[in-house]
């Protein structure tokens, strides 16, 4: 279903706080991102499960109102007839990048180009900013994010296997970067 001309992305307001976790919906997991550094270049090969699982992470609990007309951050929701059915919420970083602290498309719409358009606003946001590029977090396990990202232009720029140490189902986190040209 390509819908993306009926989506309308709108930035957060008060009112519009309740709409922040419905968005967080289950996911599966079918396969998962190994990389590998050679000469200073980041690559990566993919391998695919035996068994696919579903999980969900836990609902974001932050204080919402911080993210409300403000030039370092923001969250924006993506509309369709009126329901809620994607998020992205960004940062300006240290690093002159826009750090994407989350994106998520409800199940429903994923494919649909919510993803798409909204990391576009996130673009935007950034490049109105000077800001160089966009970076973003993603488990080595969590395969169609990975191929997602890698779709809209990102490319692998690191990778920590320590960062998640307290999370025994999580070995690797995984450092998308996309440089403005």
């Amino acid at each position: 279903m390509n819908s993306e001309n009926n989506i309308m992305i709108t930035p957060l307001t008060n009112d519009l706080i309740e709409h922040i976790n419905m968005t967080n919906d289950y996911f599966t997991l079918y396969g998962k991102v190994v990389p590998s550094l050679q000469s200073g270049k980041w690559s990566y090969t993919e391998i695919l499960f035996d068994e696919t699982r579903e999980i969900r992470y836990p609902d974001d609990k932050l204080e919402w109102s911080q993210y409300i007309n403000q030039e370092d951050k923001a969250l924006f929701l993506a509309y369709i007839n009126n329901v809620c059915i994607g998020q992205i919420r960004i940062i300006k970083d240290w690093n002159r990048f826009c750090y994407i602290e989350n994106i998520a498309t409800k199940q429903d719409y994923r494919g649909s180009g919510v993803g798409k358009l909204l990391l576009n606003k996130a673009e935007e946001w950034a490049k109105q900013r000077n800001l160089i590029g966009m970076s973003l977090e993603a488990q080595d396990d969590n395969l169609g994010a990975c191929r997602f990202y890698v779709k809209q232009g990102f490319i692998l720029g690191g990778v920590d296997t320590l960062k998640q140490s307290y999370n025994s189902d999580i070995d690797t986190t995984l450092y998308w970067y996309k440089l403005f040209k």
